[in-house]
């Protein structure tokens, strides 16, 4: 490997990154509305030279190159977020900016980077001679991660029946590897009450009343859940609260909360949902606790329902993935610090639900997610391009 002559080659595309990440910007592509970003994707992976391109029925694009047997996967959600209060934002986020170091705009670090990386990665490779018979390289740009994370790959492993050696999350790490982070589910609890006229409200049942006594059961549990020593503490939050009235002159007969609930190693939803079945206020009260199930259709009309259970994933630091990824980021960049995402990823799926090894490497800063004035840097993309095109052959050398 010339590691070398692999970096110059990336440095070569910084402009072709640059501009394909300012065209993917400049679409709007929220979950389940990425029809338009993905057929940017599609031209570009055809005009760079992957041998087989297609989109499949869920609306995801996966690329190849190469014929070996051993399949190594790059994964990048291409949806993105909304733009939230616009005046938070200094410019426009579909226009995005650029200047020397940086580009911005919605998406650019979560994660439209990581697809041109990803992209440019698999180009360094046939550019150099890097892809041989002995494996074969896929880049999926995926839909629905910021609806429903991990649901594009149930579809991509079950259906176009896709099962890799191993998957890079090009998701952001600040320059970091990561491997692995919290799992997490959206839990409902719901409590009944009986409505009854506002100016006598002794004859009714509040059910917010209700709610907002088990609300501070579920704030104290929050201080009481497990501790896992590499990905930290499991957490929870009401995200969400909703009723049911007959008018603003009565009392409410039905409270209901969402609780963004995310998982330690050790824990599962079954131990998540019985923590708070138990708490006194929710038996009391004779509350309903139930996670929620997915069933929004992708951009092509197809609805691949799932449970909100979103397992939590580690792999080791002596698995050969992440030996290959520090070995490929050493030979050009030095040591890396190897850690782990706050956030969670399509990895809950990949490796959470069905053990295939991921690793983590992608252009951009966590921070910036979901953020107004959203940015990411071109040595980022240079970077992770590079990175990408020398890890197969590491992992090829790391297997034997």
């Amino acid at each position: 490997m010339d590691f070398n002559e692999v970096k110059k080659k990336a440095n070569e595309y910084e402009k072709q990154m640059t501009r394909f990440l300012r065209d993917l910007i400049a679409i709007p592509g929220e979950s389940c509305r990425e029809e338009k970003v993905i057929k940017r994707i599609e031209k570009e992976m055809k005009a760079v030279g992957f041998e087989e391109v297609r989109i499949d029925k869920m609306g995801n694009i996966l690329g190849f190159m190469g014929s070996g047997e051993t399949l190594i996967a790059y994964d990048a959600h291409i949806d993105t977020v909304g733009l939230g209060e616009m005046s938070n934002w200094n410019f426009d986020p579909y226009e995005g900016y650029e200047n020397d170091e940086e580009i911005g705009g919605r998406g650019s670090s979560d994660q439209l980077g990581g697809i041109v990386s990803s992209v440019y990665g698999a180009k360094i490779m046939k550019d150099l001679g890097l892809i041989d018979d002995k494996y074969k390289v896929l880049v999926t740009g995926t839909v629905q991660e910021e609806d429903c994370d991990g649901l594009c790959w149930q579809y991509i492993i079950n259906e176009d029946k896709m099962k890799p050696e191993f998957v890079v999350i090009t998701e952001p790490t600040n320059g970091n590897i990561y491997r692995g982070h919290r799992g997490r589910m959206e839990i409902r609890v719901e409590v009944k009450g009986v409505s009854c006229h506002g100016s006598a409200p002794e004859r009714g049942d509040n059910a917010i009343y209700k709610m907002a006594e088990i609300i501070e059961e579920v704030k104290g549990l929050n201080e009481r859940l497990h501790y896992d020593e590499f990905l930290g503490k499991g957490t929870l939050a009401v995200s969400e609260i909703f009723f049911n009235s007959p008018s603003r002159c009565a009392v409410a007969d039905m409270c209901a909360i969402s609780i963004d609930r995310r998982l330690t190693d050790g824990e599962t939803y079954e131990s998540a949902l019985d923590e708070i079945r138990q708490l006194s206020k929710v038996k009391e009260y004779e509350a309903v606790v139930i996670m929620y199930k997915y069933t929004r259709p992708s951009w092509t009309d197809l609805t691949y329902p799932t449970d909100c259970y979103f397992p939590t994933w580690v792999i080791p630091e002596d698995a050969s993935p992440t030996k290959a990824m520090v070995k490929a980021y050493e030979g050009m960049f030095g040591k890396p610090k190897v850690d782990k995402w706050t956030f969670s990823t399509n990895g809950v799926s990949i490796m959470g639900r069905y053990n295939i090894p991921c690793i983590g490497f992608g252009p951009g800063k966590e921070e910036e997610a979901h953020a107004p004035n959203e940015k990411t840097w071109k040595a980022d993309l240079v970077r992770c391009a590079a990175v990408y095109a020398a890890l197969p052959t590491m992992y090829l050398e790391e297997s034997k």
